[in-house]
């Protein structure tokens, strides 16, 4: 059974809260009536996630069992039945899309659409450099505008182009980190590595962490941002922006250990404080205030 459920990998579904993004900036995180749609999306992405990670994992298998840490996925190892895992990866995707059409039908086509994408990432376009990190991305536009969606909310310009940024940005870090694990003698990287290098990564996550800060200082003194949000003081919330960024670059050009976003959130303490304080001043400015 703990096979199983690490072929699912619930640990990645965090980046599934990205359907609560809309809510929560539209100050309706409360409203238990938008809630509940927004929450079927979430299980949903999850499911959709949980079936490409295996779809995935079937097409690399071969690959995987040559990686330091990637032999120990289920199908690498050969803990799990591949037959049995494409059939499992199916029932999930196709669960997911029964789950969220009762919420909405653009909904529905952006689920698919997610799903679409990654099969496609999985077979083919994840070895093409820039284009596999554009891929991840979008998948995170994709989970905003789900949950915008579900919910009627309407989702800011300034949202997306910043989560797409931010996500960029995450991605970039990961192939870093992917760039320096050791390789044994005779064998090759993954081909979409060989079209990066630390020179490039680097000059890359410097121009994308400046973006996002840029992009969410222009959101927060934005005047129909602050009439919506009925806020003047947003702008001081990007300092736990610019030190969460700094931080997360700090891990992964220092420490070269920025190799799964979810886990170093979970494992860092100035992280977890920096997003704290971030949630925290927002919610008393969008809610409290």
């Amino acid at each position: 059974m703990f096979a199983w459920l690490k072929l699912l990998r619930p640990g990645q579904y965090t980046k599934n809260l990205f359907v609560f993004v809309p809510l929560f900036f539209a100050a309706e995180l409360t409203d238990t009536t938008l809630l509940w749609p927004a929450t079927l999306a979430f299980v949903a992405f999850c499911l959709a996630a949980s079936a490409i990670y295996i779809f995935n994992d079937f097409i690399d298998r071969r690959e995987d069992r040559l990686h330091p840490q990637k032999r120990l996925r289920p199908l690498a190892a050969g803990t799990v039945n591949t037959s049995a895992a494409l059939v499992l990866a199916t029932l999930l995707g196709a669960a997911g899309l029964v789950l969220i059409s009762g919420a909405s039908a653009t909904a529905t086509t952006l689920l698919a659409i997610y799903l679409a994408m990654n099969l496609a990432y999985s077979l083919a376009l994840k070895n093409a450099a820039i284009v596999d990190i554009s891929i991840i991305a979008t998948g995170f536009v994709l989970r905003l505008m789900t949950g915008a969606a579900v919910t009627g909310v309407e989702l800011s310009a300034w949202i997306i182009v910043m989560t797409f940024l931010l996500a960029l940005h995450l991605a970039l870090a990961k192939r870093r980190c992917d760039l320096l694990i050791e390789v044994p003698a005779g064998q090759r990287r993954p081909r979409v590595i060989q079209g990066y290098n630390t020179t490039f990564l680097d000059a890359a996550l410097a121009m994308s962490a400046a973006a996002v800060v840029l992009t969410y200082i222009l959101w927060s003194l934005s005047p129909e941002v602050i009439i919506y949000m009925g806020s003047q003081h947003l702008h001081l919330t990007s300092v736990f922006v610019v030190m969460g960024l700094l931080r997360y670059m700090q891990i992964a050009m220092v420490e070269n250990a920025a190799g799964d976003p979810s886990r170093v959130l979970l494992r860092d303490r100035f992280l977890q404080l920096v997003l704290a304080g971030w949630l925290g001043s927002l919610i008393w400015l969008l809610y409290l205030d």
